[in-house]
This record gives structure tokens, sequence and C-alpha cells, in this order.
């Protein structure tokens, strides 16, 4: 291999492999050697041809030129393979003018183009060429010889030359042949076959025979009548040769069209054949599948008269063969569905079609329907002159039901069996449209929210919750219109859509009577329950498009509903709208304000009403719009609670107020027991991570956990108390003080205060307003004041705006107190001029000793 790799990368070697890289040794060798032998062949006949005189040398010339011109125009033999080209006439004809090397020149030349048109491996141009001069200067030598001879010996004559030429003419193709095909076998390592090359290459011989007989008798008119013959003799010869050519292209056309018309009907015939076993195959394959097909089929005239059925339809209708046939179609279908069929046929009698398809029902024996996939279609029926359709039935009763059953399923709420919010929507957009179309065809809708739902879920169990969401979707269907829509929109969401309403009072007065039927109490699990319902109520006067507009406006009236103190119903109007658009940009602004940073901290001052001295403060949330200026807490704090902002927002307040706490703590030992109250809102009480948010501010802070209160009004903490007790008690374990706010105001019982872990009770500033002497808030806060002693806690009094509630509640003995009177809410920079006079006050012997605090505005 090494020896074989550093062969092929020498000159010789990079040679071989780019010309022959297919040729084995031998096959080099004498290819080589014949390369060779013609290229001495080739410089001596040049030379020979030198010598002559000018007049031959131009005769050769002719003929070569002739020759090689001729060997681009072959002549292809019909019904064959094999072609001729006219030069081997001059090649002849030159031998016999001007001797072997003439002939070789000109037969060198002939071979040249022939290879070179029909061949692009350079080893054939190459080679082709000097097999055809060594063939040729052979056997134009012999010829040469044998002609000297006879004319030595006397015996030459014009016959005797025409043989000769011809035999050698058969010479000369046989040494041609002979070296040009052994290349071929000595690459495959084949040995030569005389017949194989007769039966391949005779035709050509008897072209050579007949070459070399023209130029035998060409050569003998030039003897006779001189050279300037063959000036009339060659535009002959060519015009004979091209009409051959052309006689033989058109003889090839001819045999090609008659093969062609030949082979058609061959095919005509035998696809008629086919066609006829095809349609007889065809038939008895129909009757069989007609027969024993598993879905019912029928043969039935355009008009719909059955003609005939097969077993399948019978079993499938339940009839025999003997009821069916002669009946119309029409009549096997339910009544409803049995002008869709006839209008289909009347559509084919009259060419407009020529197959449908429906789905239709069926009567069945037994008087039931039997849903069906019918397909109808022409069928040419040979034994009938009268044009057929062939019906397909097909039973599709199980996937109707099922259909019917998912349809219901996915329009209609799984618990009340009432339709869903999809299915609302259809009834809406179409009460829209009719609305669009005749505006006489009013409508209203009504939105239901339940007020106390939650309450009921978390107090008694989801199974209880489920169990009045059916009762109260019954009451709700019963005493509605007979053609009221009542959807379950989800949760405790209902719709109820009043269409072709006369009056807008109408739906009012449907709303009234359904809150006296819902206020009614349930019975759930044993337990009397006692509910309401907000109702909004919109119209379709408005001019509504969409059924996503109506609930939204409808939606938008409960929740005004609700804010106007429940189990009451608000209508729509314009300013409803305006009023949730600029709610919704607000919240947008609170959004990007908490992001960015933008809300400040307020710290109203606490102070203990029997010393005067500053305890502590309570945070406040601030909110300075860049465009409505200070927007009040009772406006963005339930919108925060509302948009799950209040999160971030109470996380803010947080740190903000520990951070703060504990720089003024460290400002003198005075300062150091200052505490820090902070509201908290029920979101934040039910968020499973609070304990972990407020840990993280304290802290951050450094700041002792018993110096921060965190604040929850009275009915935030009694609605979510199940789901706080394990947060409360994770604060109070942190050491972090709860207080209820606004206490009084709520519901919350005696047994819950007393195991809550709660430490202080701040009084309800309304209550603290109306105090005098002897009114019903001074004894309410007495009451409050001596429960929170009863109970261990301590309590604060907010909203102290006089004098006179500051002496009543002091001799009432309530500990803390904060307000108006005392201070106002201070920003953190007044606050530390608050703090810096507490300090002079200190140091001038002034600090703790007075007998109230002084104001601090």
């Amino acid at each position: 291999m090494d020896g074989l790799a550093a062969a092929r990368s020498t000159p010789w070697g990079r040679l071989h492999g780019a010309l022959m890289p297919d040729y084995n040794r031998k096959a080099t060798t004498y290819w080589w050697t014949m390369v060779c032998i013609g290229a001495l062949v080739l410089a001596y006949c040049a030379g020979e041809v030198a010598r002559l005189p000018r007049d031959a040398l131009l005769q050769i010339v002719a003929g070569a030129a002739i020759a090689t011109l001729a060997g681009f125009f072959p002549v292809r033999i019909p019904r064959s393979t094999n072609s001729f080209a006219a030069g081997e006439i001059f090649i002849f004809l030159v031998l016999l003018l001007h001797g072997a090397p003439a002939a070789s020149l000109a037969a060198a030349g002939e071979a040249l183009v022939g290879s070179w048109r029909t061949s692009r491996r350079w080893t054939s141009r190459i080679a082709s060429p000097a097999m055809a001069i060594v063939s040729m200067f052979v056997a134009g030598t012999l010829l040469d010889l044998v002609l000297d001879a006879m004319r030595a010996r006397g015996v030459y004559s014009d016959g005797l030359l025409m043989m000769a030429a011809m035999v050698f003419s058969i010479v000369y193709f046989v040494l041609n042949t002979v070296l040009a095909t052994m290349v071929i076998h000595l690459k495959r390592n084949q040995p030569m076959v005389l017949r194989e090359m007769l039966a391949n290459f005779g035709w050509v011989a008897m072209a050579y025979t007949g070459s070399a007989s023209i130029a035998g008798l060409l050569f003998l008119t030039v003897g006779q009548s001189g050279p300037g013959v063959l000036m009339a003799v060659v535009p002959i010869v060519g015009m004979l040769l091209a009409t051959l050519h052309f006689f033989f292209r058109q003889q090839e056309a001819d045999e090609a069209m008659r093969k062609s018309r030949v082979e058609a009907a061959e095919r005509e015939a035998a696809q008629a054949a086919l066609h006829v076993q095809a349609l007889a195959l065809s038939e008895q394959r129909f009757h069989s599948a007609f027969t024993h097909a598993a879905i019912g089929m029928a043969l039935v005239s355009t008009d719909g008269e059955i003609r005939q059925v097969n077993r399948a339809l019978t079993a499938l209708l339940g009839e025999s063969e003997e009821a069916l046939v002669g009946r119309r179609l029409q009549e096997l279908l339910h009544h409803d569905d049995a002008p869709t069929l006839s209008g289909q046929l009347d559509r084919v009698h009259r060419r407009q079609t020529d197959a449908f398809a429906h789905e239709l029902r069926c009567r069945h024996h037994d008087g039931s329907d039997v849903w069906v996939a019918l397909d109808a279609s022409f069928f040419d029926d040979p034994g009938n002159e009268a044009s057929s359709l062939i019906v397909q039935m097909q039973d599709i009763t199980a996937r109707r039901s099922a259909e019917a059953r998912l349809q219901h399923i996915a329009f209609h709420d799984s618990l009340t069996g009432l339709p869903n919010r999809a299915r609302f929507h259809e009834h809406l957009a179409q009460a829209i449209e009719a609305s669009r179309l005749d505006p006489e065809r009013r409508f209203a809708v009504m939105f239901l929210d339940f007020d106390r739902f939650k309450l009921i879920n978390d107090s008694m169990g989801h199974s209880a919750g489920d169990a009045f969401l059916v009762q109260v979707a019954r009451r709700i269907r019963e005493h509605v219109r007979p053609g009221d829509v009542v959807a379950r929109l989800g949760g405790d969401e209902f719709a109820v859509l009043c269409g072709n309403l006369e009056r807008e009072a109408h739906a009012v007065t449907l709303a009234e009577r359904l809150q006296l039927v819902l206020a009614e109490p349930l019975q759930i699990n044993g337990t009397e329950i006692a509910t309401s319902a907000s109702i909004g109520i919109t119209f379709s006067t408005f001019g509504y498009t969409l059924p996503e507009e109506v609930l939204r406006d409808a939606d938008i009236a409960m929740y005004r509903a609700k804010a106007a103190g429940k189990a009451r119903h608000a209508l729509f109007d314009a300013g409803l709208h305006q009023q949730v658009t600029d709610r919704v940009r607000l919240e947008g602004d609170l959004r990007r304000a908490i992001e960015q940073g933008q809300l400040t901290v307020a710290y109203q001052p606490l102070f203990n009403l029997a010393s005067g001295r500053l305890t502590g403060f309570e945070a406040l949330a601030r909110w300075q719009h860049p465009v409505q200026g200070l927007i009040s807490p009772a406006t963005f704090i339930p919108i925060a609670e509302e948009s799950a902002l209040i999160g971030p927002l109470t996380d803010f307040v947080l740190d903000t107020a520990c951070r703060q706490l504990k720089l003024w703590q460290a400002r003198s030992e005075t300062f150091a027991e200052l505490s820090m109250q902070v509201n908290v809102s029920g979101n934040d009480i039910a968020h499973s991570g609070f304990a972990q948010r407020v840990t993280r501010a304290i802290v951050a802070a450094r700041l002792n956990p018993s110096q921060l209160t965190l604040e929850l009004t009275e009915n935030v903490l009694m609605d979510r108390v199940d789901g706080a007790i394990e947060t409360l008690s994770r604060l109070r374990e942190l050491g972090v003080g709860l207080s209820i706010d606004d206490f009084g105001t709520g519901y919350s019982s005696l047994s819950y205060l007393s195991s809550l872990p709660i430490d202080s009770l701040k009084i309800d500033g309304s209550f603290v307003r109306g105090m005098r002497s002897g009114s019903k808030e001074a004894e309410v806060v007495r009451a409050i004041v001596t429960l929170g002693a009863s109970l261990g806690k301590s309590v604060i009094a907010e909203g102290i705006e006089t004098e006179s509630q500051y002496d009543q509640l002091r001799s009432m003995g309530c500990e803390s107190g904060q307000g108006f009177h005392l201070s106002r809410p201070l920003v953190a920079e007044n606050v530390e001029l608050l703090l810096d006079r507490l300090e002079v006050e200190r140091w001038s012997g002034q600090h703790g000793q007075i007998t109230r605090p002084m104001l601090h505005h």
C-alpha cells in the first residue's frame, strides 16, 4: 500500500491517475505502446507526404479536410445503433491516388474528429487517431504492395483494383476495430471473441466495403477524366449522403410513429378489456357490499321513493324490507327533519347538486328517535334507466347523546345546574342583537352577590357553602319570570337576564322581590342561616354592543349597592363608570408611587394620659399625588387592599417606621422606650409569610420586637379570625404587640377577646368625639375601659379633640390616648423638633412632671 501511494505521488503517477484511473497495468502498457507507434507512424507519414509535389499535396489536404469534416456528420442507419461517415470514401480515394502515408494522415484526422465527438476521455481522444493511423498505414501499405505486384506481373485491371480496394478496406476495418477494442478487453481482463466483434461491427464493415467501392470508381474516373472531375463528384456525393441522412431520419420518424400507434392501440384494447372486467367485478362487489354492509343503505329515486334496502337498514329502523320498499324516505324521518330532506331531494331533482349529507333523526318502529348521519349521492344502476340515489345511514345516536351531555356540561354550572358564564354570554349577545334591530325589545341584567357567603364557607365548611348556593339558586329561579335567564357566573355571583322588558321599573320590582325572598332564613345542615344579596342593575338603553360591557356595568352597580350598606340594589349610571375609571387610574398611580418611593409616613404621637409623657407613635401612610395633591388614606388604602398592593404598602410603612423609631431611640435614654404602632390589613394577616415579613423589618432596624405593635380593625379580625390565629400566635411568640383598632364598632365576642393574643384595645374615635357627661357614648367608653382592665389589656383612646374629652378619659382611668388636641400627625422632621423640645424640658427639670401634655401642632 505504501509503494502504491508513493507511485501515485510521482509525476508519472499523477498523469496516470488523471488520464486512466480505471486502467490496469496491461491496458496501460498497451495504450502507451499504441500511442508511441502511432506517433512514429505519424512522423514517418508526414515526412513522406512532404516530399510529394505541390499538386499532390493540395489533393491530399483537400481529401483529408473533406474526410475530417465528414466525421462531424455521421449517417445513422435506421433500426440499428450503427452509423457511418462519408470520410471513409475520401480516405480510400486518397489511398488509391497518393498511397498509404497520405491516407494514414487522413484516417488520423477523421478518427480524431470522431473520438472528440463521441467521448470526453482524453485516453480515447489520443489513442483513437493513433490506432487509426497505424491500421491505415498497415492496410494501405499492403494494398500498395499488392497493386505493385499486379502491375509487375501484368495482371492489373480495373476489376481487380476494385476488388483489392474492397478487401483491404475490410483489413483496415478489422485492424482498427481490434486495436480499439483491445483496450476494453485488457481493462476487463476478458479474451477477445471474433463472433461478438462481427455481431457488433459487421454492418460497419459492409459500410467500409461500400465506401471503398465508391472510392475505386472515383479513382477510375479521375484516371480517365483527370482530377477536375472531383470538383463535380464531391457535391454529388455530399448531396447523396444528405439525401440518405434525411431519408433515414424520415424512416426513423415513420417507424417511431408506427410503433406509437401500435402501442396506443394495444393500450386501448388492454384498457377496454380491463374496464369491462373491472365493471363486472365492481358490480359484483357493489351488490355484495350493499347487501352485507354494516351501515344502513338504500337505493332511492330522486323524488324519494325507496327501491331497495339492505339488512343493516332494516335492523336500524326495526322494519322489514317489505315495509320499507316503496315508501318515501321522508316518511322515515322525524317530522321536524323531513322538510330538510325534502329540500335536498328537490335540489337533486333539479340537478342543482349531485350529493348531500346531513345529520337527521329517523323514527324507529318502537317510536323512539334514532340519530343518523345520512349521506346521499347519484348512482348509475345498469338495471334501471331512471337515475337513483344511494343513501347511507350510520347510527350516531350515542355520539349525539354524548355531545348533548358535553354541551350541557360545557355551558351549565355543575353544582346548581344553571347556565354558566359562557352560556349567559350567548343569551346576552342574542338579547343585545335583538335590541339593536328593534329598540323596543328592551332588556335588563341584574348582578347578584351574597354579602356573607365567605363567612358561611369559612365557618361551616365548603359543603355547607355548596348547599347554600344550591338553595339560593333554586329560590332565584323560582321567583323570576318564565322567560328570564338565571346563571351562576362563579363563586356566589349570579346574574339574571330579563328580556322583553316593557318598563325599567319592572326590573326594579323583580330585584326587590328577590331581596325579600333571599332574606328568608335557610336551613343548612340543621342550622338556620340568614343572608342577603347586593344587586346591581343595568339596562339595554345604554346602547351596549358586547356582553362584557353589560356585565361590567351591572357589576359596578352591585359594588355601589355593597358600598351603600349591602342588602340593597343599585342602578347603573354613566357617573358610576367614570368613578370606576378614576379608581382604576388611581390604582395605577398608586402602584407607580409604591415602586418609585413616592409615599411617605407621618407619625401621630401617643401620650400617657395620666403623666402626659410621650410613649410612642402611630405610623400613618401618606400619599402626595403629583396632580391631585394629598390623597386621603381612606381613599387609597381600600384600593391597595383590592388590588394586591396592600402587601408592598404595609412593608414600606413597617420598614420606614421601624428604622425611624430606632433612630429616635438612639438620641437619648429618655426615648429608649418609645414604641411604634403600625396598621395592618386583613390581607396581611391572611398572608402565610406575614410573620417573616415583620421579622425582616425588625431585624433590619435592630429593633426590640416588644416596641412594635400591630393594629387590626375589629371587623377585619373577626372576619378572618380562624385563618389569623396561627399568624397572630407566631407574632406573639416573636414578641410583637397586637392591638384591636376601632374597638366597639364591630361584633367581637368576649370569648375571642379572652383567647386571642391581644395586648390592647383602641377605642374608636366616634365614641370619643361624642363624649359628654352622662351621654351614651361616655358610658360605652367607660365600659370599654372597664372591660380592658378586667381582661388585662391596656386601653388607648383615639380622636381626642377637646380638653373635656381628655379630662373625662383620664378620670375614667384610660391609660393612653392620641388626637388633634394632643398632637396632629407629624412628619419625621417635626418629630425631631418635638423630641428636641422634650430633651430641653428634661434638662431644665420640667420633663415628666407636667400635669397634662403640651399641645404639639
